[in-house]
């Protein structure tokens, strides 16, 4: 007999035991760690106060936690990466209240990875079971699990929700011995263009180091944090993260932290952020923030693209995820990858409007997949 119970406090569940549960889920991140997700919300970042209330839907049996859902009470739409300002919007032009909504994710983490985190086929199935009747019976507007693995997806589907497609971009691992040899898997024209934007940086004086775990210092932390927030004033928006948030990664899950550096004339001018695990199929490193005191040209694509892809290499790990937007990663040898979300929409109206949308949209990244498929940075007789 399997007990549901919603949680508001991470703790309550034990390092240990989420943690365990994890290590049985093959699609599980390093995002979903007790680590990262407990930072989160004992910083302060993802919490009631800024809209993001942990209500976490758990399943446990005699032998412990066998399935569980990272999942919030939304009063917004900020920090999601799957975009539905424009549902809100329409909920509101016909006197339906859109917040607060469910939505079943990892908070500013555009990062595809399990979200029916289960220890079986069988509890994951009574999860979804459990977590649409909780979504049905709450009076909320709709239910979000956004970037899940195909088949959890189907398994959504196939009980009602709609299905929406996206676009990220990621960077594959050929078993390159290094940098060079990358390269040289590349079309001409693009080898070309990416010696040239390294050359630009080398001959401006930047001098690049990567640090991970315990090696970053900090006062590394703190002028990373910097640069972040310049990225998000830059864009007019205030950043999500609080350098407390980082401190206390560093504290609990430094094996999974990188930082890229850049100096120049001994002072650091730019850095960025990127977490990475070495588990099953050969790991991954994710792409994350990244920030600048001063422009450089070709810094950006040192620093989150070239720095990145090194690190990848030099660690054997089968996959850089570059994250979403921004078709100029297929020039510098990342793949366009489809990605995969669902929702329930409560009200039968709306419901049938965004399914109509939904359907236009995936046919949009279709095409838009086909065309930067055409625009590989691979030499035509490897793509074949």
């Amino acid at each position: 007999m399997k007990r549901v119970r919603l949680i508001d406090d991470l703790s309550r569940i034990g390092r240990s035991a989420w943690n365990e549960l994890l290590a049985a889920d093959a699609d599980a991140t390093p995002f979903l760690r007790y680590e990262f997700l407990h930072a989160l919300h004992e910083s302060g970042c993802a919490s009631a106060r800024t809209g993001w209330t942990p209500t976490y839907l758990t399943l446990t049996d005699a032998q412990g936690l066998a399935a569980a859902v990272p999942l919030y009470r939304k009063d917004h739409s900020f920090g999601e990466y799957v975009f539905d300002w424009a549902w809100a919007q329409a909920h509101e032009e016909r006197g339906l209240a859109y917040y607060p909504k469910w939505l079943a994710a990892v908070p500013f983490t555009p990062a595809p990875g399990s979200r029916l985190i289960a220890r079986d086929a069988q509890a994951r199935s009574e999860l979804a079971r459990q977590l649409l009747a909780l979504v049905q019976d709450s009076n909320l507007s709709s239910l979000h699990v956004l970037l899940a693995p195909t088949a959890q997806i189907e398994m959504l589907a196939a009980a009602g929700l709609l299905v929406q497609a996206g676009v990220q971009f990621h960077w594959r691992n050929g078993g390159y011995r290094d940098f060079e040899q990358f390269l040289a898997a590349l079309s001409q024209d693009k080898r070309k263009k990416i010696r040239a934007e390294r050359r630009r940086v080398r001959e401006a004086g930047v001098e690049l180091q990567r640090r991970t775990g315990t090696a970053i210092t900090e006062d590394d932390w703190r002028f990373f944090h910097r640069c972040y927030r310049i990225t998000y004033a830059q864009h007019g928006s205030t950043p999500y993260l609080s350098l407390a948030f980082f401190q206390q990664l560093a504290r609990t899950m430094p094996e999974n932290l990188m930082l890229v550096l850049a100096h120049r004339d001994g002072a650091p001018v730019a850095s960025a952020f990127g977490v990475f695990d070495t588990g099953a199929g050969g790991g991954t490193l994710y792409g994350r923030y990244w920030g600048a005191t001063e422009f450089v040209s070709c810094l950006h694509f040192e620093c989150c693209y070239y720095q990145m892809i090194e690190f990848a290499i030099e660690r054997g790990l089968a996959v850089f995820e570059g994250g979403a937007q921004g078709a100029h990663k297929v020039a510098r040898g990342l793949d366009p990858v489809p990605t995969l979300s669902a929702h329930w929409i409560a009200d039968p109206v709306m419901r049938r409007a965004i399914a109509a949308a939904l359907a236009r949209q995936s046919h949009q990244v279709s095409r838009a997949l086909d065309e930067l498929a055409e625009r590989s940075a691979f030499k035509v007789e490897q793509s074949e």
